[in-house]
């Protein structure tokens, strides 16, 4: 076999190789499947704190059950009124803080049938920090809202 021949048998050994690996890696991938339930508790939620012209920053976030998450958001120095809401299932709690994990007892939302928003106010210095924690009864879609207070 002349080295032209070889050089071939070569990169088409490589190619082979690349190609099964390729597939194999798009064949085990996870699925990213909507749950529709999800998708629905996502719309009660940016309907009942719908977005306005005036507010600094909204977003919404689906969390899963026995979960922790960090929300942040750069806004400008001031005081701000924040407004949070959860949806989700029968029994389906968050708790809310704005110390570090831990430091603070935060406050309590149920998401389950009572879907009543709560309301704070707090004064950021550029940065606004927020921890959310779901009970094992969740998923839940966590909506917050932060409005720049007048005056500040």
């Amino acid at each position: 076999m002349g080295e032209r021949d070889r050089g071939v048998v070569l990169y088409a050994c490589a190619a082979l190789l690349l190609a099964g690996g390729g597939a194999w890696w798009f064949a085990t991938a996870p699925r990213a499947e909507a749950d529709p339930q999800i998708e629905q508790w996502r719309a009660t939620a940016e309907r009942l704190l719908p977005d306005i012209d005036q507010q600094e920053e909204a977003h919404t976030v689906p969390l899963a059950p026995n979960s922790d998450r960090e929300l942040t958001a750069n806004v400008g120095n001031g005081e701000y009124l924040v407004t949070v809401l959860c949806v989700g299932g029968e029994q389906s709690q968050v708790r809310v803080s704005l110390g570090d994990a831990g430091t603070d007892t935060g406050r309590g939302l149920s998401c389950g049938d009572d879907r009543q928003s709560s309301d704070f106010t707090v004064g950021s210095a550029g940065q606004f920090r927020m921890n959310v924690s779901v009970n094992d009864a969740g998923p839940v879609v966590f909506r917050y809202s932060l409005l720049r207070q007048a005056g500040s």
